[in-house]
């Protein structure tokens, strides 16, 4: 078996490493391709660099033109991936998630497998992250992951709640492997080496439950001025209620945007550049609270048990919410201060539902057996 990686996000690298590094101690054929989809130093190589995984075989470097130039950056993509997989000719390959790299990696698999014919080449899609639903076709993402769980041959929801948005579809249950989030995986593996790799809490002076961490970067969230505005009021009421610091590692599209709009942070807010996933983990293991429109902040709070305010109008990650872990607060500062205030009177007690950190190997020992059958 022959399997293909195709990333172009931080959340993508940190999630298919283990299934990397499943491959890598199990002899597996496999190769990374990188769609450049985000890139800079502190948000894309050092990630590799900490976990310790090689560098991408190919690093593609699409850009998109403009935010909205959607069907230009994906195509973009479909092109220089159609001729990796071409040459390669992996047996399958993984699309992680909702991002257009991963649409990309979907549609152009899907496309090569009908001109067999011609090209004599079948490329299997398996959708990792598959089955979440927000319900909200406003967003970039909710499409994205729509199409490729009804491209792909074999599907892992990461919970059950995922998997019977899958069968409500009708997408073949056999195809169906209820796998957990590799991002339990990644947590797990990486946070004993974060814990004697970093100092992030002592060059930041902060201590463990004393401050609040703040991610905001999503489209919907920071492209729309009104939304971005009062996420950034509520975020300097909540802090002044409660005193507490409050860490801001700042996205490149989030700066952009609060200079776009002339909004200022004020100075109780420390806003810092982005830092690495290990450092990462350390601040979010120690924090009082979260306050993110993170899909993956969401799910690392649950694992830490740490409660997160989500800064979006839904979630497809519904079982932190579910569990107590999570309130969707919307971008209404008073819903925002309320969510705060319930979840700093949580007793932080619940059951992680998003796996063991045995995905990657129960994900890779799958397809090994229908691939191989």
């Amino acid at each position: 078996m022959k399997i293909g990686f195709v990333i172009g996000t931080r959340p993508e690298i940190i999630k298919i490493c283990p299934l990397i590094r499943y491959c890598e101690e199990n002899n597996i054929d496999h190769f990374l391709v990188h769609s450049g989809q985000h890139y800079s130093y502190n948000m894309d190589k050092l990630f590799f660099e900490e976990l310790n995984i090689k560098q991408a075989k190919y690093y593609l470097k699409i850009k998109s033109s403009a935010p909205f130039r959607q069907g230009e950056h994906t195509g973009k993509m479909m092109i220089k991936i159609e001729d990796i997989f071409l040459e390669e000719s992996p047996d399958v390959i993984f699309a992680h998630g909702d991002t257009n790299t991963a649409l990309a990696t979907a549609l152009t698999a899907s496309k090569i497998t009908t001109t067999k014919s011609y090209t004599g080449r079948e490329i299997k899609i398996a959708h990792i992250e598959s089955g979440l639903r927000s319900y909200d076709r406003s967003m970039p993402e909710e499409i994205n992951r729509q199409i490729i769980d009804h491209l792909s041959d074999f599907l892992f929801p990461p919970t059950e709640n995922a998997k019977q948005n899958l069968i409500k579809e009708g997408l073949d249950h056999d195809n169906i492997l209820v796998s957990g989030n590799t991002i339990v995986d990644s947590v797990f593996q990486n946070i004993k080496i974060s814990e004697e790799k970093c100092n992030i809490l002592k060059e930041l002076d902060l201590k463990k439950d004393e401050y609040f961490l703040v991610t905001a970067h999503r489209q919907e969230s920071v492209d729309v001025e009104e939304r971005l505005r009062n996420i950034i009021n509520a975020l300097k009421i909540v802090q002044e209620k409660y005193g507490l610091k409050m860490i801001y590692p700042i996205h490149p599209r989030t700066k952009k945007m609060l200079e776009k709009f002339k909004i200022e942070v004020p100075e109780t807010i420390t806003i810092i550049d982005p830092v690495g996933f290990l450092e990462f983990l350390q601040l979010e293991k120690n924090s009082r609270l979260t306050l993110s429109d993170s899909g993956g902040v969401q799910e690392e709070s649950c694992i830490f048990d740490v409660p997160c305010v989500t800064l979006r109008n839904n979630t497809e990650r519904p079982e932190a919410v579910e569990v107590g872990a999570n309130i969707i607060a919307g971008y209404d500062p008073e819903k925002i201060i309320d969510a705060v205030s319930k979840l700093m009177e949580s007793d932080r007690k619940w059951e992680n539902p998003f796996g063991d950190g045995k995905s990657a190997e129960k994900i890779i020992q799958y397809l090994s057996k229908k691939i191989n059958k």
